[in-house]
């Protein structure tokens, strides 16, 4: 079982990495994204920076299980988003929530 925590650890901070990166350093596909949701563009930096420190927390086991929760709320949030305001697929999103759950109830113990 530690061998599967240590893989979608790994996996998972990979994805919410990338995705935060991309939020902070204002992507294009991102900054249109988050100009579809209409909340605004700081919102795109305050989901991006849960993300990347979501993401080193992950790396941590002993962190992992509060950073596993932080993001998954968060892709609640992208799972809602995306089915009522953008009107797409929540499959990335649904993957990494099932990732960071799986990571949060592997490392429940510390």
């Amino acid at each position: 079982m530690n061998i599967v925590g240590w893989v979608l650890q790994i996996a998972a901070a990979g994805m919410f990495l990338l995705a935060g990166g991309n939020k902070l350093m204002g992507a294009a596909p991102m900054v249109q994204m988050f100009e579809a949701i209409g909340i605004g563009q700081w919102f795109r930096f305050v989901t991006g920076g849960i993300e990347v420190v979501g993401a080193l927390g992950l790396l941590v086991p002993a962190t992992a299980r509060f950073a596993g929760p932080l993001l998954g709320a968060t892709m609640v949030g992208a799972v809602i988003t995306h089915l009522t305001v953008l009107h797409n697929s929540p499959a990335i999103p649904l993957v990494l929530l099932v990732a960071v759950g799986a990571v949060t109830w592997i490392r429940r113990n510390g």
